[in-house]
């Protein structure tokens, strides 16, 4: 029983001893992009920014390498975890850092600290009749997490769908000099030369303490999905967005079917208390997500595409059924459109608090469910067009070859405008998502391994798109500094707030600075490297490195029954 009710929610990330020394660091999926394990020699839990700041100050003065941790870590790169020399590591969780909401209603701006968490805002906004414009869709997140990574939700209009842009004010902890006490607290607004640096910062600047957010008097929203063909698409996306203020799309190649999200306001006396309780983010039972995980390893390893595609089919057709998980009384879909307030509307995370004993996210790690790769290239938005077209050649080649990622959601598209962030977007944007399956062992290959990496290289490669900092395997970040154009400024302003790169760490360094890993055998199969010999595949498993059928460029690994050569030409 006690193991039931501990299986009912998301466990921390940070799992230490009693006395909080030698402590791992987890993400919510339970394994690293690199399968290698995260350490810090000892853990510190602050309440209070004055906590804080003697976390930071403690850390200086001790010549550690400190790094922050949020109460979800959902972040897919190593960005949390600290030096990999464990007497020098040190982790400063947020999770009980939650306490402030300060909401001035006067000027329309919400104080938190960092770790509050975003569905805790929400609420809080809701009560005082306020909501945020934008969020990310899924609520388990904290606003310090957020923002250090650009989490983001949809939109080109106002100020756009990316969150850290509508951030007015942000505080945050820094090393200084020990005549200083080892750590300050800088206040920053936006006429501060360090503010736009400080937005997205990855963490490697300092640890965030407050954020402030603009926010409005709340309102509603009416949601339809149009389930409709994907002919056109690559001719419809902008205007999608600029008619709906909330717009996405979703897009199932294999089912040759995208679903248009029309989503706008509405006055807030419209009749409707919806909410949006979307299908993935939902309470499950443990069985259920196994039962869904074993049947897609069993199709992986006797290759059965046919299964993935029945089971792809199935699931669009349960999408259509359901709304995606839109509820019009709070219980039930009843039919378009969907009305409901923003606060219920914007983010949702059911399985965050079943209250169910044998329920859980579907991906929890503590039971056998879904494990998956998450990849997010964003592409501006004047060459979308073209991706789509070399997508759809890519595709047509083979339709069943994407049944895999539309037995998740498909490829997600939501939008983001220009942000004067360094490391954010420098001009409306494009943002693609697909998830897709992943192996329980690093050394076994996917079916259609090959397509997955050579769409990915396409998105980094071809068309240059920037790296979701949260998401990803390694080799999106690859060459990711010629990418920025304010890159420099932010390597300039990371050396000014830590010139001894106490919050820099092996692992943050290999996403920022974005270098290729020394290859080894089976390195490319988790995208920690781009193949160009047959051993960084699996060539024991019939895996080969060969040449992209889209983009030529592309070095992918490729399953065959005959053994070609022993080398690619590079």
């Amino acid at each position: 029983m006690i193991q039931l009710i501990h299986a009912r929610i998301p466990q921390s990330p940070l799992q230490c001893t009693a006395n909080q020394t030698h402590c791992t660091l987890y993400n919510t999926y339970g394994r690293w992009g690199d399968r290698k394990d995260c350490f810090a020699l000892n853990a510190v839990y602050p309440s209070t920014e004055d906590e804080l700041l003697a976390a930071v100050s403690f850390a200086v003065k001790n010549n550690l390498k400190a790094k922050v941790v949020t109460r979800f870590a959902h972040s897919m790169p190593k960005l949390a975890c600290p030096d990999q020399a464990l007497q020098s590591s040190f982790v400063i969780s947020t999770e009980r850092y939650n306490s402030q909401i300060q909401i001035d209603t006067t000027n329309a701006v919400v104080t938190v600290d960092a770790g509050v968490s975003l569905r805790q805002l929400i609420d809080a906004l809701d009560a005082a009749g306020f909501s945020l414009v934008v969020s990310p869709y899924w609520e388990g997140i904290t606003i310090g997490g957020l923002i250090s990574t650009g989490a983001h939700g949809s939109s080109w209009w106002g100020k756009g769908g990316s969150v850290h842009d509508h951030v007015v004010g942000l505080s945050i902890v820094v090393p200084a000099k020990q005549s200083e006490g080892y750590a300050k607290i800088l206040r920053l607004e936006p006429q501060d030369p360090l503010f736009n640096a400080a937005k997205v910062s990855l963490g490697v600047l300092g640890a965030i303490s407050k954020v402030k957010l603009t926010i409005e008097p709340s309102f509603k929203r009416s949601i339809t999905y149009n389930f409709a063909s994907d002919v056109g698409l690559e001719d419809l996306y902008e205007e999608h967005a600029n008619k709906y203020e909330f717009a996405d799309i979703t897009w199932y190649p294999s089912q040759y079917t995208a679903a248009y999200r029309y989503d706008s306001r509405v006055p807030l006396n419209t009749p409707g208390n919806a909410v949006f309780d979307f299908i993935g983010f939902q309470d499950t039972l443990s069985l259920t997500a196994e039962t869904v995980r074993a049947t897609e390893t069993f199709n992986e390893n006797t290759r059965n595409m046919l299964g993935k595609c029945i089971s792809a089919a199935i699931t669009l057709g349960f999408r259509k059924i359901i709304a995606n998980g839109l509820k019009s009384d709070g219980i039930s879909f009843l039919g378009y459109p969907v009305i409901g307030h923003q606060s219920k509307m914007q983010a949702s995370g059911s399985c965050l608090n079943s209250q169910i004993l044998i329920n859980s996210c579907p991906w929890d790690p503590r039971i056998k469910g879904l494990f998956f790769f998450e990849t997010t290239p964003i592409l501006p938005a004047r060459i979308f067009r073209d991706f789509v077209f070399d997508l759809k050649k890519l595709r047509d080649l083979n339709p069943q070859s994407f049944c895999g990622a539309d037995n998740y959601n498909g490829i997600f598209l939501r939008y983001i405008k220009a942000s004067d962030a360094y490391l954010g977007q420098f001009e409306d944007s494009v943002v693609v998502d697909f998830n897709y399956y992943r192996a329980d062992d690093a050394s076994t290959p996917r079916l259609n391994e090959d397509i997955w990496e050579e769409l990915e290289q396409i998105a980094f490669f071809k068309y240059g798109a920037k790296p979701h900092w949260g998401k990803n395997r390694n080799i999106a970040f690859l060459g990711v500094d010629k990418k920025f154009p304010n890159y420099k400024k932010f390597i300039q302003a990371k050396q000014q707030l830590d010139p001894q790169n106490v919050f820099s760490s092996n692992w943050s360094d290999e996403i920022l600075f974005g270098n290729e890993l020394e290859k080894s055998d089976g390195c490319a199969l988790e995208g920690l490297c781009i193949c160009s010999e047959h051993r960084h595949c699996s060539p024991q498993n019939g895996y080969y490195c060969s040449r992209g059928l889209v983009y030529e460029d592309a070095r992918v690994c490729r399953y065959s029954t005959t053994t070609p050569s022993s080398s690619i030409e590079n």
